[in-house]
């Protein structure tokens, strides 16, 4: 769904769900703009038992005079009504309260729970229902990044939604997180008003009951249920004691468990753990520092939810027992290989060749100067180069991006001067971190196709693996078991990981 595609409505009542927090405030304002400039008569609504009354949220709507109103349960809709659009939330879902409208449309984040309507548009696993708005935003090229009050409005909803931005994954969110037009002296203020007396209770006894695990230097602490955003300060604080480098804390919601992680140690990034304690049954990311996430009862265990008196706290212990066990697993069943320093084993490889597929290319030095550190974002995640000469990036079908030298690059592939295009969620781009140039790659890439005679040395993986690569020190590649370890026969110092999905479509056994 495009935001055009609501432009046949004249009266449009936006709705965000009870209890409204940061990101639906925000996501609901941007979407109310954007209509009242096509000359649409709209309103902002929320309903619930509760008046919005958190002071951080009280200091939003003041400041930035967001026309929210609010709409006792029972009543109806305010005004003449052709299309309820729903923001951050689903029509029918227990934590919004349901008016009449003839027509619903939906924008949301969150897992999607009923059937929706034709008129939606659910990014499940995005870090804030704002990256949504802001991008469908930009697509209609409204002028969303010069609106400085609305910018504000999306970056604390996206703040708020993702634990002070500690917990993104998504290269949107990340996208959004990078602008840089909104009120810093309001954010500041807003950071500064988010903790209440009984949540500095919770952050103290949080803190004395923790577990230590000595093998591994990392900490383990629960938390009573409170904002999502109080579990990071915590683990902030757990981080700093001299023994520990690794901490989760962890709090047991209505809703599911909500996590926080902490991380101090190069081999250990908190984004790949958050990530790798909800694969299944959740979300999490954030960065190499910081990260966090979220378990769904329902993902860990949806018969149990159908099964007469199993109730939310026994599927909260459940959920809990499950994260203990992966933050066990994930530090005993995990190898670590260095291009810097570990040769591989090549008596464990087999040779593969390369088959003839299509890529796409681009040099870096055409756009960037030499010795420039830039930032490659994709899908996957971010990795950080610095341009030398005859330096190419090398994007494959499914997006990813890798950094190859040009002897490499001539050896493996056949250059072309066609445009190169596929079909992905996120089209990589590529920033300077000196001075923010950006450049979408698959804009400036060629093709080029896979020699026939590249042949390379590979094993399947039967444990998890990180790899430090040769083309970013301070970060790791990623590979489960059933990935590929793959290693340039012309430079056995070179490898790295490849997803078996990936490696089936390009190699096959000599």
């Amino acid at each position: 769904m495009k935001l055009r595609d609501l432009k046949t409505f004249q009266n449009i009542v936006i709705q965000c769900h009870d209890n409204p927090d940061a990101d639906a405030i925000g996501s609901g304002y941007g979407l109310y703009l954007y209509f009242q400039s096509e000359g649409k008569n709209v309103r902002f609504i929320y309903s619930g038992k509760n008046r919005i009354s958190k002071s951080n949220l009280v200091l939003l709507v003041d400041e930035l005079q967001i026309p929210i109103e609010y709409v006792e349960p029972g009543k109806e809709l305010p005004g003449e009504t052709d299309l309820l659009l729903m923001a951050d939330c689903q029509y029918g879902e227990g934590n919004v309260t349901p008016f009449e409208a003839p027509q619903v449309a939906v924008i949301d984040h969150h897992q999607v729970a009923k059937e929706l309507p034709p008129l939606s548009d659910v990014r499940s696993g995005m870090g804030s229902c704002a990256t949504i708005v802001w991008d469908l935003l930009k697509a209609e090229h409204y002028p969303v990044e010069q609106d400085k009050k609305l910018m504000t409005a999306l970056y604390y909803g996206l703040y708020m939604d993702t634990a002070s931005l500690t917990e993104i994954n998504r290269p949107l969110d990340r996208d959004l997180r990078d602008s840089s037009n909104y009120d810093k002296a309001l954010m500041n203020r807003l950071r500064n008003a988010n903790i209440t007396l009984d949540e500095l209770k919770i952050a103290g006894v949080s803190l004395l009951g923790y577990e230590y695990y000595e093998e591994f230097r990392y900490a383990i602490l629960h938390a009573d249920p409170c904002d999502p955003n109080i579990l990071g300060l915590i683990s902030d604080f757990a981080l700093t004691v001299d023994s520990v480098d690794v901490v989760l804390i962890y709090s047991i919601m209505p809703f599911g468990v909500k996590f926080s992680v902490r991380s101090c140690r190069k081999e250990i990034e908190a984004n790949d753990l958050a990530a790798y304690l909800a694969s299944g049954v959740g979300s999490g990311g954030g960065h190499r520092m910081k990260a966090g996430g979220l378990i769904q009862y329902e993902l860990v265990t949806g018969e149990m939810l159908e099964k007469e008196g199993y109730s939310k706290t026994k599927l909260g212990f459940k959920a809990v027992d499950l994260l203990r066990d992966r933050m066990d697993n994930y530090f005993h069943a995990m190898e670590h290989m260095d291009t810097a320093k570990d040769q591989p084993d090549l008596s464990q490889y087999k040779i593969y060749k390369k088959k003839q597929i299509t890529e796409g290319f681009v040099k870096a030095d055409e756009l960037f100067r030499i010795g420039e550190e830039i930032q490659v974002r994709m899908e996957t995640g971010d990795i950080t180069v610095k341009v030398q000469p005859e330096t190419y990036f090398v994007i494959n079908i499914e997006g990813e991006v890798h950094p190859i030298m040009a002897d490499a690059f001539h050896k493996s592939y056949e250059p072309g001067t066609d445009a190169f295009s596929i079909e992905i969620e996120y089209s990589p781009t590529v920033k300077s971190l000196v001075s923010g140039e950006t450049y979408d790659l698959l804009a400036c890439a060629k093709t080029c196709t896979t020699s026939e005679n590249v042949r390379v040395y590979a094993r399947q993986l039967d444990k998890n693996i990180k790899v430090f690569t040769k083309w970013d020190e301070e970060g790791y590649m990623r590979g489960k078991v059933g990935d590929y370890l793959v290693v340039r026969m012309e430079d056995t110092t070179d490898y790295y990981t490849v997803s078996k999905k990936l490696f089936e479509s390009y190699y096959s056994e000599v």
